[in-house]
Protein backbone atom coordinates (compact mmCIF):
# COMPACT_ATOMS: atom_id res chain seq x y z
CA UNK A 1 0.00 0.00 0.00
CA UNK A 2 2.84 2.28 0.63
CA UNK A 3 4.53 1.75 -2.21
CA UNK A 4 1.72 2.02 -4.23
CA UNK A 5 0.91 5.64 -2.30
CA UNK A 6 4.78 6.48 -3.24
CA UNK A 7 4.56 5.60 -6.81
CA UNK A 8 1.20 7.59 -7.29
CA UNK A 9 2.63 10.65 -5.46
CA UNK A 10 5.91 10.16 -7.28
CA UNK A 11 3.95 10.53 -11.03
CA UNK A 12 2.02 13.00 -9.88
CA UNK A 13 5.01 15.13 -8.85
CA UNK A 14 6.78 14.28 -11.88
CA UNK A 15 3.85 15.29 -14.25
CA UNK A 16 4.14 18.50 -12.27
CA UNK A 17 7.52 19.17 -12.60
CA UNK A 18 7.42 18.52 -16.37
CA UNK A 19 4.56 21.03 -16.53
CA UNK A 20 6.72 23.52 -14.94
CA UNK A 21 9.60 23.20 -17.36
CA UNK A 22 7.33 22.84 -19.71
CA UNK A 23 5.53 26.44 -18.99
CA UNK A 24 9.50 28.11 -17.83
CA UNK A 25 10.40 27.02 -21.61
CA UNK A 26 7.95 28.34 -23.21
CA UNK A 27 7.80 31.81 -20.99
CA UNK A 28 11.64 31.39 -21.93
CA UNK A 29 10.55 31.72 -25.60
CA UNK A 30 8.25 34.73 -25.23
CA UNK A 31 10.70 36.68 -23.54
CA UNK A 32 13.76 35.98 -25.60
CA UNK A 33 15.76 34.94 -22.40
CA UNK A 34 15.79 32.52 -19.81
CA UNK A 35 12.93 32.53 -17.66
CA UNK A 36 12.80 29.99 -14.44
CA UNK A 37 10.46 29.71 -11.90
CA UNK A 38 11.95 29.21 -8.17
CA UNK A 39 10.59 27.60 -5.31
CA UNK A 40 10.16 30.91 -3.52
CA UNK A 41 7.88 32.03 -6.42
CA UNK A 42 6.02 28.59 -6.56
CA UNK A 43 5.42 28.83 -2.76
CA UNK A 44 4.54 32.98 -2.61
CA UNK A 45 1.97 32.15 -5.68
CA UNK A 46 0.65 29.23 -4.31
CA UNK A 47 0.80 30.24 -0.52
CA UNK A 48 1.22 33.71 0.13
CA UNK A 49 0.66 34.42 4.03
CA UNK A 50 1.92 31.17 4.85
CA UNK A 51 5.23 31.57 2.86
CA UNK A 52 6.51 34.90 5.21
CA UNK A 53 4.95 33.36 8.32
CA UNK A 54 7.04 29.86 7.20
CA UNK A 55 10.30 32.42 7.33
CA UNK A 56 10.08 33.33 10.34
CA UNK A 57 9.08 31.04 12.29
CA UNK A 58 12.36 29.29 11.39
CA UNK A 59 14.12 31.95 11.74
CA UNK A 60 12.95 32.28 15.59
CA UNK A 61 14.00 28.45 16.33
CA UNK A 62 17.54 28.73 14.12
CA UNK A 63 18.05 31.33 11.98
CA UNK A 64 21.37 29.48 10.43
CA UNK A 65 18.75 26.63 9.27
CA UNK A 66 17.04 29.52 7.06
CA UNK A 67 20.32 30.56 5.84
CA UNK A 68 22.05 27.30 5.65
CA UNK A 69 19.43 25.39 4.33
CA UNK A 70 16.00 27.08 3.05
CA UNK A 71 17.48 29.96 1.53
CA UNK A 72 19.63 27.90 -1.26
CA UNK A 73 16.52 25.26 -1.57
CA UNK A 74 13.70 28.10 -2.55
CA UNK A 75 16.21 29.50 -4.99
CA UNK A 76 16.52 26.37 -6.69
CA UNK A 77 14.40 26.07 -10.10
CA UNK A 78 10.74 24.55 -9.25
CA UNK A 79 10.38 22.48 -11.83
CA UNK A 80 13.98 20.55 -11.25
CA UNK A 81 13.01 19.79 -7.91
CA UNK A 82 10.02 18.58 -8.65
CA UNK A 83 11.32 16.50 -11.04
CA UNK A 84 13.80 15.27 -8.88
CA UNK A 85 11.49 14.79 -5.89
CA UNK A 86 8.91 12.83 -8.53
CA UNK A 87 12.07 10.60 -9.32
CA UNK A 88 13.29 9.94 -5.67
CA UNK A 89 9.77 8.86 -4.66
CA UNK A 90 9.16 6.35 -8.16
CA UNK A 91 12.68 4.77 -7.27
CA UNK A 92 11.44 4.52 -2.78
CA UNK A 93 8.08 3.03 -4.30
CA UNK A 94 9.67 0.43 -7.36
CA UNK A 95 8.88 -3.49 -6.11
CA UNK A 96 11.02 -5.73 -4.70
CA UNK A 97 13.69 -7.48 -7.20
CA UNK A 98 13.86 -10.95 -6.69
CA UNK A 99 17.14 -12.37 -6.00
CA UNK A 100 19.13 -13.84 -8.76
CA UNK A 101 19.81 -17.37 -9.27
CA UNK A 102 16.48 -18.77 -7.54
CA UNK A 103 13.62 -20.21 -9.95
CA UNK A 104 10.46 -18.39 -9.05
CA UNK A 105 8.53 -21.51 -10.46
CA UNK A 106 8.55 -25.03 -9.05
Amino acid sequence: MLRFLSRLLGYVVLAAGFVGLVYDGARSIANNGARVTSLSDLLMTLFKERASAFQGSVESVAPWLWQALVLPLTLAPACLLGLALGAFLLWLGQPAREPIGFLSRP
